[in-house]
């Protein structure tokens, strides 16, 4: 059914971001409103060292990160764990230069190929500030185990390609404590034309299969395992509303703009839609999950959908 959708462009000012203690020693860092380029991160404290679970976006956000870190601890950040290779999680890697970083091959690949800073035109104007790209030098492919003091942080890779073909979760099993990365958003549109919808949905089943009672998602605030219903009823609309388009012969971008969003127009970064039908078109034509596909024209036809203004961002 055609209808109009709302203008999501949001207030002009990002919320302070929070340190939230989500057991003892282990800290999640919330940036609000969890939008384009609004990461959490998260940090566990050792004796004699800090573990930093992903980066921010810019090279002032990913300073102010560092200065919440001192506030709890002075011990150095030595090791840095990379959720996945986009921006907003890997930008400020390079401002830790003495921590080793971790993460999925496809993680070390994938930031080395993609252009710092992003692409102009696509979201509104962002102070990306002196940063360069800093990729993880120990890679993975499955799990790693990692200790601080005598606290186990199972690395788990995604079995499947879901929000990205290198996602890895971050998982606490005494503390029932899991950091999602980009697997799960809370308030927000999942985004995953770089992954599959399909892997998506999987990789929502693999999450709950950890049991965790704490959530820490790659945005939005700090959950329990009912944070994924909603992504899960959104990924199966997306699935619904790509068989009835291409049904139609509607693109992408045509489809999003007849549809209805219903439940899920609350949530930020509407735009979303399109390029997440990018990607569910793909699959019905029989893309496997992690394939390439053209994200340049899917980010634009974001762009269009949103009235032809950038997509709203305040990193």
């Amino acid at each position: 059914m055609s209808t109009s959708h709302a203008d999501h462009s949001g207030s002009d000012v990002a919320g302070p971001a929070r340190v939230e203690e989500v057991s003892h020693g282990i800290y999640a860092y919330i940036q609000p409103d969890g939008s384009w380029f609004l990461n959490n991160t998260g940090f566990l404290v050792g004796r004699k060292g800090i573990v930093s679970i992903d980066t921010t976006s810019t090279e002032h956000r990913t300073r102010a990160y560092l200065e919440a870190i001192a506030r709890v601890s002075p011990q150095p950040v030595r090791t840095l764990i990379n959720t996945h290779h986009h921006g907003d999680h890997t930008h400020g890697n390079c401002l830790l230069p003495l921590a080793t970083i971790l993460g999925h091959p496809r993680c070390r690949e994938e930031i080395l190929n993609t252009p710092l800073p992003p692409p102009g035109g696509i979201w509104s104007q962002v102070d990306w500030g002196d940063l360069h790209a800093e990729p993880p030098f120990v890679t993975f492919d499955d799990k790693l185990t990692v200790w601080i003091d005598d606290l186990r942080v199972e690395l788990h890779a995604a079995p499947i390609a879901a929000h990205t073909t290198n996602d890895i979760v971050a998982w606490i099993p005494d503390r029932s404590v899991l950091f999602t990365g980009d697997l799960l958003f809370v308030g927000g549109t999942p985004f995953v034309p770089m992954g599959s919808v399909s892997g998506s949905l999987r990789a929502i089943e693999w999450v709950r299969q950890f049991g965790a009672k704490t959530l820490v998602p790659g945005h939005g605030p700090v959950s329990d395992a009912s944070g994924l219903d909603t992504p899960q009823a959104y990924l199966r609309f997306v699935q619904e509303v790509a068989a009835r388009g291409k049904h139609a012969g509607l693109t992408p971008l045509d489809a999003a703009r007849q549809t209805d969003l219903g439940e899920f127009a609350e949530l930020t970064d509407a735009e979303r839609i399109v390029g997440n039908l990018y990607r569910a078109y793909a699959e019905l034509d029989g893309a496997e999950p992690g394939a390439p596909i053209d994200t340049r024209s899917a980010l634009m036809d974001m762009v269009a959908y949103n009235g032809g203004r950038p997509l709203h961002c305040l990193a």
